[in-house]
């Protein structure tokens, strides 16, 4: 692996920020070299927001991917505007709970989970983003599972164990959803 980018995208309230950091701290206790970069707008819940981690053995030459290795699109704006930045054979996992419309690229691995609905189902509509990454880090392993396992038990070790333990399992849940083989439609490049 050289450099890999990422983005994570949404609506603000669907842990996008959060999700984004995981997978950077994660990469960090590797020891890759890693860029987290948030938008959002100024609305607290509800508006939009993005984050994009790029992950990397070797110093990264810029904090602008030209194209990005994955792809988390958690509502229709976000795949519509990220979409066509994903390269051929990359991944895009869709959140099927809000996105109804099918992607548009034929060369590429999307994998439909309903992050909504199963973060909901964890009670916590704030985990949506936390089962996306669930889907990308099972599909797409270029941080090990146990380092974003650790990842998301330090940034909430405050919080206590039951955030934890939520957020453990949403996590765990977005790799199984992601890991059936009714949730992927797998392009040939």
């Amino acid at each position: 692996m050289t450099e890999r980018a990422t983005i994570l995208a949404g609506f603000g309230g669907q842990g996008l920020l959060f999700a984004g950091q995981v997978l950077a701290r994660a990469a960090l206790a590797e020891g890759r070299e890693v860029f987290w970069i948030p938008a959002y707008g100024p609305e607290m819940r509800g508006g939009t927001a993005a984050c994009t981690v790029i992950v990397g053995d070797a110093p990264i030459g810029s904090p602008i991917p030209d194209r990005l290795a994955a792809l988390v699109a958690l509502n229709p704006p976000s795949l519509a505007k990220y979409e066509p930045l994903l390269a051929p054979g990359g991944l895009l996992v869709v959140n099927d709970s809000l996105v109804e419309a099918d992607p548009t690229r034929a060369d590429v691995e999307v994998v439909r989970v309903p992050c909504t609905a199963i973060a909901r189902q964890i009670g916590d509509e704030r985990l949506t983003c936390v089962v996306g990454l669930g889907a990308l880090v099972a599909r797409r392993r270029f941080v090990g599972w146990a380092a974003v396992e650790v990842a998301i038990a330090d940034l909430l070790a405050l919080k206590g164990p039951g955030v934890v333990a939520a957020d453990l399992a949403a996590l765990d849940a977005g790799r199984r959803a992601a890991t059936s083989p009714a949730r992927m439609s797998v392009a040939t490049v």
